[in-house]
């Protein structure tokens, strides 16, 4: 399959200094963001985004929630909060962005259905690519891990706008097309993985 973005060859800048510049152009210039940043088969930079943004929100969730930290060394919390830490951004983050990214790829491949005239699709995006406008929609979440219900809500509803400009643009669906394609990337990645639906029924619940 084609992309459908028109952004520069080989990804973008690696470093520190190329994640903060990417996570700030997300947040602020979206759509320039995404043209910019996503390129056919070069998955490595969205995940090393991917991993800084995990850290953060597991920092930021460690630091203000030590409830939700499970003892994994009786005899040291801070111990345990630094091995789930590793965990999640060694082996959380991989494993997550990969399995949103294939729950993605199936739900782009079915908004893309056409059935006018036969049973066919939409020419769209490949999939390294839509893994790319999952991790890059993520951004909002590094501010999300501090256990505030109301921030933790408004990253996750942002990143969930931000996955459908992504999508878009990668795949070049209308508006409805890509609702459809959002929606269940988003519950899963934003809803269950960085906790939004539990912060949400935290928040109506009060």
């Amino acid at each position: 399959m084609t992309s459908r973005t028109g952004g520069s060859t080989g990804g973008r800048p690696r470093g520190l200094r190329g994640i903060a510049r990417t996570w700030a152009e997300v947040l602020v210039r979206p759509r320039r963001a995404f043209a910019n940043s996503i390129t056919p088969g070069d998955q490595a930079p969205a995940l090393t985004f991917a991993v800084a943004v995990v850290a953060a929100f597991a920092f930021g969730l460690i630091a203000t929630d030590p409830g939700a930290v499970p003892t994994v060394v009786p005899s040291s919390r801070a111990l345990s909060g630094l091995v789930v830490f590793v965990v999640a951004v060694v082996i959380g983050t991989p494993v997550g962005l990969h399995l949103t990214g294939a729950v993605a790829t199936v739900s782009v491949v079915v908004a893309s259905l056409e059935l006018a005239g036969g049973v066919g699709f939409r020419d769209r995006g490949g999939v390294s690519e839509t893994v790319q406008a999952v991790a890059y929609a993520s951004s909002p979440m590094a501010l999300a891990g501090p256990a505030i219900p109301e921030l933790r809500v408004a990253c996750g509803a942002y990143a969930s706008v931000l996955l459908f400009v992504g999508l878009r643009s990668v795949h070049g669906l209308g508006a409805l097309r890509t609702v459809v394609a959002a929606l269940p990337p988003a519950a899963l990645g934003y809803g269950v993985g960085y906790r939004v639906v539990a912060a949400a029924r935290t928040l109506f619940a009060a």
